[in-house]
């Protein structure tokens, strides 16, 4: 067990009052749990496998604050390791463009994942740790421990209120995830008072249920060597991750500990000066940090952590001459890159070939990118058969022990757990070694996932959802599993991909650029029903997110749609032209994101001035305004029946399109038009 001394004790005064110093410094924050947390955290980043001088280095242990409202505690602890945080910065603290924004941000030094809402960040922890485990089980080799690191979680009551926790808690004991050690600041505070008030469960033997070890230290906020103990105790668990109870006192030390009064505002000035003087500080002076704490951390932390990088680079130059081929795929994923030429290896379609669910196409997809992306790892909410996410010759993430698969493997059974995969997909992103990972269930389930998909495209975590079912196409379900506002939710998210195909080389398109992707996460919305593989559909043209996939000279009217709605738009405009002489574009809009990003002479080019233009999608409408004149779609719930049945019953045929596409022409008749497009800045 470490030994503590009172230069220990110096360290966790310095992080108390440095995080009461941020808190005061911007009247915002809040100071409670990082003076009952501070034990902990010195206690945690003492032993942290860490080098403030390459904050990436891949064997790094993760650290992961989950009640990101502690963040003050965060920021002086990487302040005092030397990460890029000057007591400038610290003075900053919530203020615009700072480098201490109001909850921990994945861009900012030294910081791995985005926190604040709540049970997120244990869920982030729980992907890590899958990701670590996965990568050692890929590349290390005897003599060779390319990967052994370990993710430390720091979670609060609130994060263990909400469900996403228990989904991804649950799913972490099932996979026996012994790399995965998280302490639970029980400090029996929140917002609105006493956690008493609504939440008295045994944590621990919920925990325990799980598959989870426990163990619990009763007096965190000074025993530092029980705190260790348990930590030490944690990482000889191979086969369970660890919840370590600590019960600490929010405001530790404040005239208002133990009260909500310290939870979420600045102390009075007259308390934060009692606490320096408590602790041996100056109380006219802030922002104060003995050199010997600097020297200290310096010695026992950043030095350490310094040499265990140096060592390991060195064992991975040997490493390469051993294993020439692995080392060649492990270099190119640390430098981020994807193999030379993967992307021949997306299928490509005519309009000879079968009319298939982009499901179906999509499986298609997968099944040869998973040959040629060791990175690409993924699974479904219990909707394999579904969301055909799984590929022949598959073995699943698995502890070995259960027979089941083994770590090696790429495919997650996530369970009925949506909102837990989608935590899980942003934290094996996190992790870093360019996994892809990417996850399936119905479009309208994504929903129960928001939070999670938020904080997806906020933190730049380029996660793939395989989102079937995407209409009332999926029939005979009916409303509770059609998804009608779900795209237009998505659509409105900013930095997220959220692609439509409308045949198979547009499902190529959408996870092309769903995998080339650096800091954007996509959604793939994809059909049940077949759908023909469309004549001028392109793959090149696709990835500008919009394209004219059926045009005529002089057009009389444009038809822009998604999915499995551009063939009933082609189809009508040649009933238009058939009958009526009516010529119609159609264009295919499959990415929102993407298009908007071609310049200004493109997307002109696509849906210029001077012509009426309609969109027809079998969604909600509120999303087509900068896009369209005219909305046909669907702004109520859908039907259950079988999906062509449905499309009748809404008139969502190539009969009813024209019929609105006449009125849209007869409407603008006579009018100047500009498109929808143009805007004034």
């Amino acid at each position: 067990m470490a030994q503590f001394s009172d230069i220990d004790k110096l360290a966790v005064s310095t992080l108390r009052l440095l995080s009461v110093d941020q808190v005061e410094s911007a009247q915002s924050g809040h100071p409670g749990a990082p003076l009952g947390l501070a034990p902990v955290a010195h206690v945690i980043f003492k032993q942290l496998r860490c080098n403030p001088n390459n904050e990436h280095w891949i064997n790094r242990d993760r650290f992961v604050l989950s009640n990101g409202h502690s963040c003050a505690l965060l920021y002086s602890m990487l302040h005092l390791l030397g990460y890029d945080y000057s007591i400038e910065d610290l003075r900053q603290f919530r203020q615009v463009n700072s480098r201490t924004p109001g909850h921990p941000e994945f861009h900012s030094a030294g910081v791995e994942i985005t926190s604040g809402p709540l049970g997120q960040g244990i869920s982030n922890a729980v992907g890590m740790a899958i990701a670590q485990a996965n990568f050692a089980a890929t590349y290390n080799e005897d003599g060779f421990p390319i990967s052994d690191s370990y993710t430390f979680a720091i979670v609060g009551d609130g994060c263990l209120q909400e469900g996403v926790s228990s989904e991804t808690s649950s799913l972490a004991g099932h996979l026996q995830l012994g790399n995965l050690i998280t302490f639970y600041d029980s400090n029996s505070i929140s917002i609105d008072g006493k956690t008493s008030y609504s939440f008295d469960e045994d944590v621990l033997k919920r925990y325990e249920a799980y598959g989870w070890e426990v163990m619990e230290v009763d007096k965190g906020d000074d025993d530092m060597e029980s705190i260790s103990s348990a930590l030490e105790k944690a990482k000889l668990s191979k086969d369970k991750p660890t919840i370590i109870k600590v019960t600490t006192t929010i405001g530790f030390g404040s005239l208002q500990q133990g009260t909500a009064g310290v939870h979420g505002s600045a102390l009075k000035a007259d308390d934060v000066k009692q606490l320096k003087k408590r602790w041996g500080f100056d109380p006219n002076k802030s922002f104060v940090v003995p050199q010997e704490v600097y020297d200290y951390y310096k010695k026992t932390v950043v030095e350490p952590g310094q040499k265990l990088n140096e060592e390991w680079d060195k064992m991975f130059e040997e490493y390469k001459t051993k294993f020439p081929e692995k080392g060649k795929e492990l270099q190119r994923r640390l430098n981020g890159e994807l193999p030379e030429g993967w992307e021949k290896h997306l299928p490509k379609f005519t309009p000879d070939d079968d009319a298939l669910a982009t499901r179906k196409t999509s499986q298609q997809v997968l099944t040869n990118m998973v040959q040629v992306l060791p990175e690409l790892i993924g699974g479904s909410a219990d909707l394999t058969p579904s969301n055909l996410t799984r590929w022949e010759g598959a073995v699943d993430f698995q502890p070995p022990i259960t027979q089941l698969g083994n770590y090696a493997g790429r495919y997650i059974r996530y369970g009925v757990r949506e909102h837990g995969m989608g935590a899980i997909m942003n934290g094996i992103s996190a992790f870093g070694a360019n996994y892809k990972p990417y996850g399936g269930t119905f479009l309208n389930f994504v929903s129960y996932a928001a939070g999670a998909v938020r904080l997806a495209a906020l933190s730049g975590n380029p996660v793939i959802w395989v989102a079937t079912h995407d209409s009332i196409g999926l029939g005979e379900d009916g409303p509770t599993h059609q998804p009608i506002e779900t795209l237009a939710h998505l659509r409105a998210i900013p930095n997220m991909h959220v692609w439509r195909p409308a045949d198979g080389n547009e499902t190529s398109a959408a996870y092309y650029s769903a995998i080339k992707s650096g800091r954007t996460p996509s959604v793939v919305a994809l059909s049940r029903q077949n759908l023909p593989q469309l004549e001028h559909s392109s793959f090149e043209k696709a990835l500008k997110g919009g394209y004219v996939i059926h045009d005529v000279e002089n057009p009389d009217i444009i038809l822009v749609s998604t999915g499995s709605e551009v063939s009933i738009s082609i189809d009508a405009a040649k009933k238009l032209y058939d009958t009526k002489k009516i010529k119609a574009r159609v264009v295919s809009l499959p990415d929102f994101y993407t298009f908007d990003r071609q310049s200004e002479e493109y997307r002109f080019s696509v849906l210029p001035d001077g012509v009426p233009i309609m969109s027809f999608e079998v969604l909600a409408t509120s999303s087509w305004g900068k896009y369209a004149h005219q909305s046909f779609g669907l702004d109520e719930f859908g039907r259950s029946g079988k999906g062509p049945e449905i499309y009748k019953l809404f008139d969502f045929t190539a009969d009813g399109v024209a019929s609105r596409a006449e009125k849209t022409i007869n409407y603008y008749k006579g009018k100047q038009l500009l498109s929808p497009m143009g805007r004034a800045f």
